[in-house]
């Protein structure tokens, strides 16, 4: 997938513009945000078991070379075979050569967001491989032909009407507009093309060091359908992703699928290890797990490590004001929302996503409700100190900080300024108390009013109630 950041502003506008979305984003939203809320609310220890989270993944980063180790040894001692990828080139190359070496001509996929981030379906489909994605959301923008839109809800800015129309459009006869009809359509069309796969590629929410197992949450069981019915299942994974223990997924657990879509927990977790062994009733003559880095190792020990902790919930999207008017589409990659305006640019670049970190009013909700507590303002905040230190932001504001600094480090000036401007606002409102339209903030006043100052500044109230304060 393009890195199409670069668009943000005018991807936001159009957004904005869209009823469908805002009608889309709206229901998902209220859904995800208000049934968190009560799952959180019903278990006393979660804020407990956010710190214990926090503090694993602190634990599991300061030593991943350890458990990833640990790992590729169980991974090979139960039959599989793990490959290492320093990018996404070669995270696309060692899947490629897999399924050309066994022959490979249908592929059926479960959600996988490092499969997006390193562009796998174009890849597949390029070289001739018939690709289907299998998760309901993903199925519906493959036909749409779009990216997701949400980590966990790939199609969430699709109303119900325009996956009718999509369905009608690819399968024909008639026009299905229920749910439950049209979730039923796509099972029957989605339950032969598992048995015709060769291979089967899902994601890797976890990976456990200590059984070289790998761990996917579902809510339709499509990934289980698609890694134990075709020859081959590969794992595509970040490196993070890994755990020591077995009990260390119930950890994990126990807060994922409540953040993520406000469940105590999802439908189908699924343990893979290996591939089939003697005796099993079914499973894949071979199990690959493509461990993908493309930036995650450069992320250690900087600023940006919290950010490593992320278990891909979605709850910070979820919660954020921007995302919610604008949908995942408008930050143009992989990750949307707050983690997007993290990871995409350490990913892709800053000098080509400056927008996004600035896409955020620092309100903190994402912080709020991160189940592994990952401190989304503060990276936020660093990026955009980066830019300015390597001359990333416009001119314009450049030259506006510089004024504003040279008048903030001067005490009486800046009093006197505040003071000015603060009669001037209020003289701009005229009787009305409101401002209609304000020099600089035409982005806040095309859409509300402004309540006006009184005319005096903040000193200048604090010292009329405490005579004698300075």
């Amino acid at each position: 997938m393009q890195v199409d950041s670069p668009n943000f502003k005018a991807k936001a506008d159009a957004a904005l513009a869209d009823p469908h979305l805002r009608e889309a984003l709206g229901k998902t939203r209220i859904m995800f945000v208000n049934k968190r809320a009560e799952l959180a609310a019903a278990l006393p220890e979660f804020e407990r078991l956010r710190d214990e989270a926090r503090d694993r993944k602190n634990h599991i980063l300061a030593h991943l070379d350890h458990y990833l180790e640990r790992f590729d040894e169980a991974v090979t001692r139960a039959g599989g075979q793990v490959h290492w990828c320093a990018d996404a080139a070669e995270a696309r190359q060692v899947i490629l050569d897999i399924c050309q070496r066994v022959g490979a001509k249908s592929i059926t996929k479960g959600k996988s967001m490092v499969s997006e981030e390193i562009g796998l379906n174009d890849a597949l489909e390029a070289e001739g491989y018939r690709v289907l994605e299998t998760d309901l959301g993903e199925y519906i923008i493959q036909l749409a032909h779009e990216p997701p839109s949400h980590i966990i809800a790939p199609a969430a800015h699709k109303t119900r009407e325009q996956v009718a129309d999509l369905f009608h459009a690819a399968h024909g006869g008639e026009r299905k507009t229920s749910v439950a009809e049209l979730v039923t359509e796509a099972r029957l069309v989605l339950r032969d093309e598992y048995f015709k796969a060769d291979v089967g590629i899902t994601g890797g929410n976890f990976l456990v060091a200590e059984t070289g197992s790998t761990v996917i949450v579902t809510n339709e069981g499509n990934g289980d359908l698609t890694q134990i019915l075709a020859r081959v299942h590969i794992v595509t994974s970040g490196i993070e992703r890994i755990v020591p223990t077995l009990e260390d997924v119930s950890l994990f657990l126990r807060i994922l699928a409540r953040s993520a879509t406000g469940q105590e927990t999802e439908t189908y977790t699924t343990f893979s290890t290996g591939p089939r062994r003697p005796g099993d009733p079914d499973g894949p003559e071979e199990f690959h797990v493509v461990l993908v880095d493309n930036g995650r190792s450069g992320m250690l020990g900087g600023p940006f490590q919290d950010m490593l902790r992320c278990i891909r919930c979605g709850a910070c999207m979820n919660h954020c004001p921007v995302y919610g008017a604008v949908g995942g589409h408008a930050y143009g990659w992989v990750y949307p929302g707050p983690m997007g305006a993290v990871l995409t640019p350490l990913f892709a670049g800053l000098d080509v996503t400056t927008d996004l970190p600035n896409a955020c009013t620092l309100n903190g909700r994402c912080q709020s409700v991160c189940p592994v507590r990952i401190p989304l303002p503060e990276l936020l905040r660093e990026l955009r100190h980066q830019q300015h230190q390597r001359n990333l932001r416009p001119p314009a504001e450049r030259r506006a900080l510089a004024a504003w600094r040279f008048v903030a480090e001067r005490p009486r000036l800046y009093q006197f300024t505040n003071r000015l401007a603060a009669r001037a606002i209020k003289g701009l409102a005229g009787d009305t108390g409101r401002l209609h339209s304000l020099p600089f903030a035409e982005g806040w006043t095309a859409f509300r009013d402004l309540p006006a100052p009184e005319g005096r500044t903040f000193l200048e109230l604090w010292q009329a109630r405490h005579p004698g304060a300075r």
